[in-house]
């Protein structure tokens, strides 16, 4: 494994490193080595293209959610009748 030190590296970068790392709950050399294989290519940069599929993933106002749940209430009523 080769190992490199970057110099002078300015304090707000350095700040936004470790905080980024802190937030992915890796270290920052983990994070670090993950940026460089996503910038040269080596592994793929994950989609932050959620907002484009928001509709299809059911993201749901109050109101739609409730008119959902009312929607489906009689599912959750059990007939014990017929479970006999």
């Amino acid at each position: 494994m080769n190992s490199f030190t970057i110099h002078n590296l300015d304090k707000s970068v350095a700040h936004l490193l470790k905080a980024r790392a802190r937030e992915q709950g890796l270290s920052v050399n983990q994070l670090v080595k993950a940026l460089i294989e996503q910038a040269l290519g080596v592994k793929p940069t994950p989609s932050k293209n959620r907002s484009h599929f928001e509709k299809l993933l059911g993201s749901w106002t109050k109101a739609e959610k409730a008119e959902f749940d009312k929607s489906v209430s009689d599912f959750e009523r059990i007939e014990a009748a017929e479970w006999r």
